[in-house]
């Protein structure tokens, strides 16, 4: 597969990536807070499945079909704005999602109108929301940070060539860690979670994800070589510190 990667587009490095400003940022990064938010909150609790041959019914969770266009947009993020402006998204994420678990807290424990039916569904529906999320939010942090650390050093390591091998690399990597941690956390022990099921779902959910990210490579590559031509810089992470925590300003 051939890069798409603008010539006309300036190399910078991840200092100086950090503190630009781009143009088209501010959109990107609330598509990707979007589709995390509803992918959780919507797709996580529901286990689904589909009958194979000879293996039989293999379950899957429900949002495994949206939750990773999230894991694209990281990948865009992370290669059109560099680490730096890929961990603000990600802290951005992650408050997004500790207040949504308050929400759901606050309104289930409102007492319903008189003779509203639906307190029992919501409840069924949102009652767990506070370990769904806690769970979310460790498995989001770690796998999110790991999948920008793969992608920006094979960035740099392969001189900005292969896109493809770090998008599908740094998500074999982020993935794996989302799943193991997340569909553990969220749903051991849980009435309609057999260990059994627990863990199909686990390794279903790492393939799928990375099945998905292999083959909407074709989409990254145009939303790549869109965003670079439009905000024309190339941003490698030489110089970036890669901790969570680290200020995006560029030392004194």
């Amino acid at each position: 597969m051939t890069d798409h990667t603008p010539h006309a587009a300036k190399r910078i490095d991840g200092h100086e990536g950090g503190t630009h400003t781009f143009r088209y940022f501010d959109l990107v990064m609330a598509a990707f807070v979007t589709i995390l938010l509803l992918s959780n909150i919507i797709g996580a609790s529901k286990p689904s499945f589909v009958t194979l041959p000879v293996v039989g019914e293999w379950s899957f969770g429900a949002g495994v079909l949206f939750f990773p266009v999230s894991y694209i947009i990281g990948d865009v993020l992370t290669e059109v704005y560099g680490y730096a402006h890929a961990r603000r998204v990600i802290w951005t994420g992650f408050a997004a999602l500790a207040f949504m678990a308050f929400m759901a807290a606050v309104v289930v424990a409102l007492p319903p109108a008189e003779g509203w039916p639906g307190q029992e569904a919501y409840e069924f529906v949102f009652g767990n929301s506070w370990r769904i999320v806690i769970a979310s939010m460790v498995a989001f942090w770690a796998g999110e940070f790991a999948n920008s650390f793969v992608l920006a050093k094979m960035k740099v390591w392969t001189g900005g060539k292969a896109l493809w091998s770090r998008t599908i690399g740094s998500t074999i990597v982020g993935q794996g860690l989302d799943s193991l941690i997340f569909y553990p956390l969220a749903f051991y022990g849980l009435a309609g979670w057999p260990i059994e099921q627990l863990w199909q779902v686990v390794l279903s959910q790492w393939v799928i994800k990375t099945a998905w990210e292999a083959l909407l490579t074709p989409v990254t590559y145009q939303a790549v070589g869109f965003l670079k031509r439009r905000e024309g810089v190339e941003v490698f992470d030489t110089g970036t510190s890669f901790s969570p925590f680290a200020s995006s300003k560029p030392p004194e």
